[in-house]
């Protein structure tokens, strides 16, 4: 069997892109292909397998920026003598300058992050916004092969940068059932205690990086201003996530004394436990990949009020169409919707449920295998 490289920062289960790697990299392993991987950090539950061999990029400062042009340097080392004995090279978008297998699950181009974080956080986003448009443009569209992760993201790629539409295909995230599934009533209660909740106050959860305002939490809390502006409105919003915004987010909730009705929990390795605590997520984004905690929310019987960009509606069945909110910038349309659920909350959950089966049915290994499948059939 021919070797596998794959070129990409981070192979851990957290994180939609790094979650993927992971599962693509243990499935090449358990399957007997001589795997290796030139990255920055890897789970060591994958770096013990047998058939896989890591080769650790250095990280200065702890900063992906610093570390790209090194990530491209040993990306592009190991891939001529992965590519001498007849193997294949994937890399992530823009990141190593290989053009066999390009995985594409983001693409910086579709979008122009913001932020309200100083001046030089501001400066930083721009030059790695800058940089990492130079990349993929410059490395996405030489592939031999393109895989995305969703329609709309094959879209942009075919679009944006000119690839013939017969050289990108698209494979969707697997999930982890056994982990993303419906929670019973005791661990429920456990998960709400566990964040400081003895009683059934409705809670609802936003999950995502708040750096910029890709994600949409500025939509969120402005819906959540209106909301608890009336009385009735009993729920609490539980934010999971960092980034360079949370300080100035923090400071506008207590400054509309909402600092006991949005609570800012940071980033959490244990967020997939936390889930079940949840009684609705929202994910207004502007800009998506896919959006995995989408998916895996749902998988908890969670209903998930997102934004029509977010690629992760293409598998919403029509039943559940209006959890999708048109315009991400309507804070107006998601405090509505987020209104009605509050009224019909069992109902909404129950309505979700019905399709547990089907948004739980697709595995890590079913993606795995299928990319393999095309990387084998394409020479």
């Amino acid at each position: 069997m021919k070797p596998y490289l794959i070129v990409s920062g981070d192979f851990v289960k957290t994180g939609g892109m790094d979650r993927a790697n992971y599962a693509l990299a243990s499935y090449l392993a358990r399957h007997g292909f001589e795997t290796h991987l030139v990255a920055h950090r890897v789970s060591p539950s994958l770096a013990e397998q047998p058939q896989l061999v890591v080769h650790r990029v250095p990280k200065p400062a702890n900063s992906y920026t610093l570390a790209q042009p090194l990530l491209d340097w040993y990306g592009r080392f190991w891939a001529r003598r992965i590519a001498a004995r007849g193997g294949r090279v994937v890399v992530n978008g823009g990141n190593c300058r290989w053009y066999d297998v390009n995985w594409t699950q983001h693409v910086n181009s579709a979008w122009q992050p913001k932020t309200q974080a100083g001046l030089l956080r501001r400066l930083k986003l721009r030059l790695d916004q800058q940089t990492a448009l130079q990349h993929e443009r410059n490395r996405i569209g030489r592939a031999r092969l393109v895989i995305t992760q969703s329609v709309r993201t094959r879209e942009h790629v075919v679009r944006l940068f000119g690839v013939a539409g017969e050289r990108v295909h698209t494979v969707y995230y697997g999930i982890d059932s056994e982990l993303f599934r419906p929670s019973n009533a005791g661990e429920r209660k456990g998960a709400r205690l566990k964040l400081g909740y003895a009683d059934g106050r409705p809670l609802v959860g936003f999950i995502g990086a708040l750096g910029d305002n890709r994600k949409g939490f500025d939509t969120v809390f402005s819906a959540w201003q209106n909301l608890c502006s009336q009385d009735r409105w009993d729920a609490d919003l539980l934010v999971l996530g960092a980034g360079g915004e949370v300080p100035i987010w923090q400071a506008r909730a207590r400054a509309q004394s909402l600092e006991h009705r949005v609570r800012f929990l940071g980033f959490r390795h244990d967020a997939a436990e936390l889930m079940p605590a949840f009684d609705a997520l929202v994910a207004p984004t502007r800009y998506e990949g896919y959006g995995l905690v989408i998916h895996e929310a749902l998988c908890c019987g969670v209903p998930a009020f997102v934004s029509s960009r977010a690629p992760a509606i293409e598998r919403f069945p029509s039943e559940l169409q209006d959890l999708i909110v048109d315009d991400p910038d309507d804070a107006e349309a998601l405090a509505k919707r987020l209104r009605r659920w509050r009224a019909e909350m069992d109902e909404t959950r129950a309505r979700v449920m019905r399709f547990n089966d089907f948004f739980r049915s697709r595995t890590w290994d079913d993606m795995a295998r299928e990319m393999v499948e095309l990387i084998e059939t394409c020479r």
